[in-house]
């Protein structure tokens, strides 16, 4: 896949913004990381896919709950209650971007040593469940 250099800059931000904001829940909740995490974070998002599309994933009809509930727990972060800002974002994280999960476990079950420990039986039982992904009836 290639990547125009505005592209990675954005995944630069977007994996910077991830551990920023990893970084700040490992810190207790610490808020001044996960309000670098969340720029770095929605930043990298609109330098990846652009302004215009950033703006039509979020204020799309059927992902409205999630965005209201991540730029909901954002604000929340910025206001000084990391923890329960964090609770709404992760809950609006999750509907906006629940869809891509199955996705990213086949590309996480093709890598050499993640696909074998993913494949594990009650491994592989757990993260289907979580996943959304359903074993066939046969």
């Amino acid at each position: 896949m290639w990547l125009s250099d505005t592209q990675k800059i954005g995944v630069a931000l977007t994996t910077f913004g991830s551990l920023f904001m990893m970084l700040g829940v490992m810190l207790f909740f610490d808020g001044a990381l996960l309000a670098l995490g969340n720029l770095l974070f929605l930043s990298g998002l609109t330098l990846i896919i652009g302004p215009q599309k950033t703006f039509y994933f979020f204020a799309r009809k059927q992902k409205l709950r999630g965005t209201i509930c991540f730029l909901g727990g954002i604000s929340l972060v910025f206001l000084k209650y990391p923890f329960i800002g964090m609770i709404v974002e992760t809950f609006g994280f999750l509907n906006l971007f629940g869809d891509f999960f199955p996705v990213v476990l086949t590309f996480l079950r093709q890598l050499p040593f993640i696909g074998t420990l993913l494949s594990l039986p009650y491994v592989s039982r757990v993260v289907d469940r979580l996943a959304g992904s359903r074993a066939s009836a046969v």
